[in-house]
């Protein structure tokens, strides 16, 4: 599974510029232009041809499976929609410059996928009898249109686990960390989940929530621990490295950053070439070398995948 994953980075890493370049600048751009023709024509006609809608899918209207990415709105307030946009507009922009191009166009297209299959597996087109109840297809319709909430909402674990410590600003005026921001989604997953599932049993139907979550393990699963404190992060880290201490090898970089140019014995070990960074001046950081540039050149998490390489 590792050396699969591994073939997985270098296949995405060499693929790195491939794809459609801010995408969600054109998801966000439209899904504005959905809601202001919504709002001039006062009703849903163009919602209507764009939703997700399984019975007519089935019926041959199979554009349905994507558009209904532009027909999410977050509330009747034109102000509140829009920022909640903007907000995911810049959450891609940032996953996008961490991971590239082509990975997060991969990590989009199969949120996209895993949503399609399993409304289409089990959400009904006809009354379903669940125990006593008789639940009308109608009611699934919440399904449907909150399947871009939940793939947009998932973007907020992929912008955590880059940046966890980036901080926002709650109401303008209350600083939260990403990872705290991460969490709290998670929570709100779980109680969704759970609402789904009281007073009526909803099984499946209510695993929908977590469809956005399975994606993000994954292309993210193997950077879980970004989502916890950074003191728990480096208490995660130290672990590891102790226990190989005693096996590890000396490498000799401090020949080769001789070689290099690099001024020997500094107050740091690692420092960006890019950025000029330093694991001293930012601790939180961290730190690889380029395997295809030609000598040991360190750079930050941030542009390690995005910098020239070194000839």
């Amino acid at each position: 599974m590792k050396n699969l994953r591994q073939r997985y980075e270098r296949f995405c890493l060499r693929h790195r510029d491939k794809g459609i370049p801010n995408l969600m600048l054109y998801l966000s751009l439209g899904s504005a232009l959905v809601y202001l023709l919504n709002l001039i024509n006062g009703g849903g006609i163009l919602y209507e041809v764009l939703c997700f809608d399984k019975a007519k899918i089935l019926q041959g209207q199979v554009w349905r499976l994507v558009t209904y990415l532009l027909t999410y709105s977050l509330s009747s307030n034109p102000l509140l929609n829009f920022i909640f946009l903007y907000f995911f507009y810049r959450l891609g922009q940032a996953v996008e410059s961490s991971v590239g191009t082509f990975r997060f166009n991969l990590y989009y297209l199969g949120g996209i996928v895993l949503m399609d299959v399993f409304a289409m597996i089990f959400c009904p087109t006809t009354t379903v009898n669940i125990g006593e109840f008789l639940v009308d297809p109608e009611y699934f319709s919440y399904f449907y249109s909150n399947m871009a909430y939940y793939l947009h909402l998932s973007m907020i674990l992929a912008f955590a686990t880059s940046y966890p410590d980036a901080q926002f600003m709650l109401m303008f005026l209350i600083p939260v960390r990403a990872w705290l921001l991460a969490l709290v989604y998670l929570v709100l997953i779980a109680v969704d989940v759970f609402n789904m599932c009281y007073p009526i049993s909803l099984f499946p139907h209510c695993l929908f929530p977590l469809i956005g979550l399975l994606n993000y393990f994954l292309f993210f699963g193997d950077k879980l621990p970004n989502l916890l404190p950074f003191a728990w992060r480096t208490k995660l880290r130290k672990k590891p490295a102790a226990a190989a201490g005693a096996t590890r090898k000396p490498i000799p970089f401090q020949k080769a950053a001789q070689s290099s140019g690099a001024k020997p014995n500094m107050p740091y070990t690692h420092r960006c070439t890019v950025c000029g960074r330093t694991d001293v001046s930012d601790p939180e950081l961290e730190f690889r070398y380029c395997s295809r540039c030609k000598g040991y050149y360190c750079y930050c998490q941030e542009h390690i995948n995005n910098h020239t390489h070194m000839e």
